[in-house]
């Protein structure tokens, strides 16, 4: 068997075990479902006793989401995220994101508690479960600056008659009259008199 050569030993150093990579951290997904906090939500709801709901609870993010950073959707276990969450300063981002999980998480347990009991969506039974979750001051509203996205008009439509103008984004398909002369004039027939008249903007 060979000698090792000088100073192999330290090149390779103790190959007995190999190093543990560092573990990199978690990113949640912009859209569809979160495994990782699905399995939070479980374990969560598991340790208050509610094992349906852990066997049934999934979470997932909704890029649709506008104006909501989450919603809960009780009958069928199911919460929802907005992943604009994820885009908040470092500094408010993990307690936004804990925050918006567990309140919505919240109203699945007081729902599951409450039965067929009827109940309020941010009664009793939800702060209670609030409190539970270790958010025991929890604001019914989520307080983040979620504001509706705009699209730019694109297309005015303007009536004839009265010149009333009704802007849109999308360009109409089909032939529109105004509601209100065609009521008025028409007996609330279609009447091309009253037909709405096309200028693109911009």
């Amino acid at each position: 068997m060979a000698e090792p050569m000088a100073g192999q030993e330290d090149l390779f150093g103790d190959m007995a075990e190999p190093p543990t990579p560092a573990p990199r951290p978690y990113r949640h997904p912009r859209s569809g479902p979160d495994p990782a906090l699905a399995l939070v939500a479980a374990d969560l709801v598991r340790g208050k006793g509610l094992n349906a709901l852990a066997d049934a609870v999934s979470v997932a993010w909704n890029p649709r989401l506008r104006t909501a950073a989450g919603r809960a959707f009780t009958k069928d276990s199911r919460i929802e995220l907005n992943p604009r969450l994820q885009d908040l300063p470092d500094d408010q981002r993990e307690l936004e994101l804990r925050n918006t999980f567990l309140h919505e998480l919240a109203h699945l347990i007081a729902f599951a508690r409450a039965g067929r009991r009827r109940i309020q969506p941010h009664g009793i039974e939800w702060r209670q479960a609030c409190h539970d979750l270790g958010i025991p001051g929890e604001d019914r509203c989520h307080a983040l600056d979620f504001k509706p996205r705009r699209l730019a008009r694109k297309y005015a439509y303007t009536c004839p008659h009265c010149r009333a103008v009704i802007d849109r984004v999308r360009r109409l398909s089909r032939r529109v009259a105004c509601y209100q002369c065609c009521r008025t004039h028409a007996g609330g027939r279609f009447d091309p008199r009253f037909q709405l008249v096309e200028t693109r903007l911009g």
